[in-house]
């Protein structure tokens, strides 16, 4: 008798004595694995594929033109070059030219309360999924050294 790791007995001649698998056995966990990798690399092309797709819908979804009038309180301190918020001090950011699925995460962020910036919070709390895809427009229309008018 032996002890495994486990602490249980075991005979040494029942293990050797076991009989292998079956060659189709064998064969069908083979293909069965080639097929599991590649239902996984499938799933994952077509997830990516998925992502892309939406992204490209996000950006044709929203209106630039709305955008500029939703967009008029956020050029108080975005449109502002070299602006820096009062309290809690720091560099205000420009957010024109800036990247469409940034813009709608981080308003959609704040309006979640995700987002620790009480002002952000604060304007983006009643803005629906169209006035912010609207207002990512605009700014996406905007190069970064355009001023956002």
């Amino acid at each position: 008798m032996t002890i495994n790791a486990h602490g249980r007995a075991f005979d040494v001649s029942e293990v050797s004595n076991r009989q292998p698998a079956p060659y189709n056995a064998r064969l069908f966990g083979s293909i069965l694995e080639k097929l599991m990798n590649y239902k996984n690399f499938l799933m994952g092309s077509m997830a990516m594929l998925m992502v892309s797709f939406c992204g490209y819908a996000q950006d044709v979804s929203g209106d630039p033109k709305a955008g500029k009038t939703k967009a008029y309180t956020c050029t108080g301190c975005h449109g502002i070059p070299a602006y820096n918020n009062v309290y809690p001090t720091y560099h205000v950011p420009k957010i024109g030219g800036q990247n469409y699925e940034y813009i709608v995460s981080a308003l959609k962020q704040y309006r979640a309360g995700e987002r620790s910036h009480e002002t952000m919070r604060a304007q983006a709390g009643n803005l629906t999924d169209q006035d912010i895809a609207d207002i990512a427009s605009y700014f996406v229309s905007l190069t970064a050294s355009k001023e956002a008018q």
